[in-house]
């Protein structure tokens, strides 16, 4: 029998909620004991606050000053409007024919015996390496109007093959280097698509060509959409390629009437006139998006097949489809190459080749150019920051979004990769907006704030993957051994992530420093760098100067990327 001074205590059941009484109280709820700090709630809020500061304020930047401006009245002009339908037509075909060809590629080297097809994979893909402005300069080495080969056909046939120069000339290279991105979206598609519904085709007297065609190109149309609209949102506002190739004839895109009316003055406030074609670029950026998820949302998701198909077999056909296929493959990623080296090496334009003109004169005039050395330290000052800033960040988002359970994660994971569907054009004019209410204009710091919010997404990308792959039986080890969350993330994921964010902090830096639509718009006195320095030469006639400096930009960005692809993660 208990003592009367003793204090009997049950606990209370049922959906209320309470738990044991305090102090022989009972029908009282009992107090919830306080989550310990760990700092894990801090540094979410530091990561809110630094995507906020480079995604959602430049948006709301340029959203303020295009509905509040007098921007508006300008869209009307023939000027616009030319511009738009130009930039319209560029960017649907040069999508269209990207992903044309590139899922003609994917099919040719993933689902048939073609011979070599390791080596014309990789060399497929190169295109997507070079900067697309460095890609200009070396075609018009091998088609620009005093090339070799245009010379030699108008003494020939008394006209030239082709003169790059114009509207065809965009598409054609807008297509060159847009090919890989389908080709790669399409290629991962098609190692998802089951190798048994190709088989039941073919047990059912389907023949191998008919069953690839009938049963697993129509389960790509999901992946070819995805990157038709990824495509034609990055080309819309291209700057590189239509300035190079389509202003010498008059073709004027929605990026070169921009850079005209900030570096000219032509209209009386550009600010508020690009901001309003800024505006009109975000919206139909977005309503691709916004298809694209919607598509992505009814789609059917194909389990990753058992085994691998059987190679659809060429037969007599083989050998001479894969020289074909080699020849086009080469032509479309090599032979530029060739043709801006042999330019970097010779004197002047329309200079035949020989011993006797082989120099290296164009190397020392580029590199002696006034601004190319202050330029290239702001390349490599402005990369290494970005690459450095942006490895940091993307490794704390893909850490948190991936290891840790929050309502939030979804919309900070979206924020932070939203850039990758906003034109660099509209960035640019959103930081131009930014720039005199923060101290920024007219500094090199405002391209490393365009820098940042445009080349974060491929930090948290590279982090957000590995880590979605991964079990947590670590950090719950780490956890029950006593450590707070944050310490099991630092000493858990975060350790593991590292690999992936310095790969993808590394792929920022050679993009910022080869990066030229951002810069140009941002261009300011003394902050130039070295995309703009290839540009100038360019503009300024001093073609094989240029090429010079855009041989080594091409090779050592080459050689850089391959050695980042080699990168255990």
């Amino acid at each position: 029998m208990a003592s009367s001074s003793s204090t009997i205590v049950r606990p209370l059941a049922g959906p209320t909620g309470f738990g044991r009484a305090r102090g022989g109280r009972t029908g009282r709820p009992a107090s919830r004991p306080r989550a310990r700090f760990d700092g894990l709630g801090a540094v979410r809020v530091a990561l809110w606050c630094a995507v906020a500061a480079l995604v959602l304020v430049p948006i709301a930047a340029i959203l303020a000053l295009a509905a509040t401006g007098g921007g508006w009245s300008a869209l009307g002009d023939p000027d616009v409007l030319g511009a738009a339908r130009n930039s319209l037509v560029s960017a649907a075909l040069s999508a269209v024919l990207a992903v044309v060809i590139g899922t003609a590629l994917a099919l040719l080297l993933e689902r048939t015996d073609l011979p070599g097809r390791r080596a014309l994979r990789m060399l497929a893909l190169s295109p997507m390496l070079m900067p697309p402005f460095v890609g200009a300069i070396a075609w018009l080495s091998l088609l620009g109007p005093s090339s070799t080969v245009n010379t030699l056909w108008s003494q020939r046939f008394g006209a030239p093959l082709w003169n790059l120069y114009g509207g065809d000339g965009v598409v054609f290279l807008l297509t060159l280097h847009s090919y890989p991105i389908a080709m790669m979206i399409v290629t991962a598609a098609l190692r998802r698509v089951p190798a048994d519904l190709e088989q039941a085709a073919r047990i059912a007297g389907s023949s191998a060509p008919r069953a690839l065609w009938e049963v697993t190109t129509p389960l790509l149309r999901p992946a070819m959409l995805s990157s038709l609209t990824l495509i034609a949102v990055s080309n819309l506002a291209d700057f590189g390629i239509p300035s190079i190739i389509g202003l010498p004839e008059r073709y004027v895109t929605l990026s070169t009437l921009v850079y005209r009316y900030l570096q000219s003055g032509t209209v009386d406030d550009p600010l508020a006139v690009v901001s309003a074609i800024g505006f009109v670029l975000l919206v139909i950026a977005l309503l691709g998006v916004v298809v694209d998820l919607m598509r992505a949302r009814t789609r059917v998701e194909l389990d990753a097949q058992a085994g691998s198909p059987a190679l659809l077999p060429l037969g007599r056909a083989r050998a001479a489809l894969g020289a074909l296929t080699a020849t086009v493959v080469l032509a479309a990623t090599v032979l530029p190459l060739i043709t801006l080296a042999i330019q970097s090496l010779l004197p002047a334009p329309g200079v035949p080749l020989s011993p006797e003109t082989v120099t290296l004169a164009s190397f020392g005039r580029a590199l002696g150019a006034s601004g190319t050395l202050t330029g290239i330290g702001n390349s490599l000052m402005l990369a290494t920051l970005a690459g450095l800033i942006c490895g940091v960040l993307g490794l704390g988002i893909g850490t948190f979004v991936t290891r840790t359970r929050a309502r939030s994660n979804p919309a900070l994971l979206g924020l932070s990769l939203l850039p990758q569907a906003i034109p660099g054009l509209v960035i640019a004019v959103a930081w131009l907006v930014i720039a005199p209410r923060i101290g920024l204009y007219n500094t090199p710091w405002l391209i490393l704030c365009a820098y940042l919010t445009s080349f974060l997404a491929l930090v948290v990308q590279s982090v957000h993957a590995p880590l979605s792959a991964t079990p947590t039986t670590a950090e719950e080890a780490a956890r029950i051994s006593g450590a707070t969350r944050l310490r099991a993330l630092w000493d858990i994921s975060c350790r593991m992530a590292v690999p992936a964010a310095i790969s993808g902090a590394v792929l920022v830096a050679l993009t910022a420093v080869r990066e030229l639509t951002l810069s140009v718009l941002l261009l300011s006195p003394g902050s130039q760098t070295l995309g703009v320095v290839i540009f100038n030469l360019q503009q300024a006639g001093a073609y094989n100067a240029s090429s010079a400096l855009s041989l080594i930009v091409a090779v050592v960005g080459l050689a850089g990327l391959g050695l980042t692809a080699r990168t255990p993660r």
